[in-house]
């Protein structure tokens, strides 16, 4: 299915995208659109509307499966993201990355800025380079801002992995892809993560193909 004009006015995208109904279809990397700062939302999709589109964002993250889809993955220039996360990790992985289980979150203009000088390195991957992962050094803790899809203000501090999916997400709307801030020497397939890489920390990696963690 083509993705709907760019000139077209941002709420007939949207009508049109949705038009076909189930996952939306996810814009691959190499598309302008990925690679735009995103308008900040304020009201270019009446309150129907927007309800109609988060769902879909809801519906295509699970389809992928992912944890995490930004607006501009679907071909909309606008600042607006979903995430959720089971966390379905063992308790090793759990602990090592600090993932813990995240509700369905809506994030309308979201900002965040570090906690602390902390960072962490791991394996990230994107469902809009499919393939593919990556080692990125993020921070550890972030206090994200901005305003869910009512409205109302959101000032929260994620921690661990959450606070990954939050800047990984973010960053989608200042138009960078996680590659951006990866050490590229650890880029690997998914077929090399699952025979080689899927310890819960990316130390062998580290050795192995030579590059440093923070």
């Amino acid at each position: 299915m083509a993705l709907p004009s760019d000139r077209a006015p941002l709420a007939d995208r949207v009508e049109e995208l949705l038009a076909a109904g189930g996952p939306l279809p996810i814009v691959s990397a190499g598309d302008p659109v990925l690679r735009n700062v995103t308008e900040p939302f304020d009201g270019q999709l009446e309150p129907a509307l927007l309800a109609r589109f988060v769902e879909a964002l809801r519906v295509t993250m699970h389809a992928a499966p992912g944890v995490g889809v930004a607006a501009p993955q679907v071909g909309v220039g606008l600042r607006i993201a979903v995430i959720e996360d089971p966390a379905p990790v063992s308790d090793e992985v759990r602990v090592a990355r600090g993932r813990v289980p995240q509700p369905f979150r809506v994030l309308v203009n979201p900002r965040y800025e570090a906690v602390g000088e902390e960072r962490a390195a791991f394996f990230e991957g994107c469902l809009s380079v499919p393939g593919w992962q990556a080692v990125v050094a993020r921070h550890e803790s972030v206090r994200l801002t901005g305003l869910d899809e009512h409205g109302r203000a959101v000032d929260e501090v994620f921690t661990g992995w959450p606070a990954r999916i939050v800047q990984h997400e973010t960053d989608h709307l200042d138009g960078m892809l996680y590659l951006d801030r990866a050490e590229l020497r650890s880029l690997s397939s998914n077929k090399a993560m699952a025979e080689r890489w899927a310890q819960p920390t990316p130390e062998a990696a580290s050795a192995a193909l030579g590059f440093e963690l923070p």
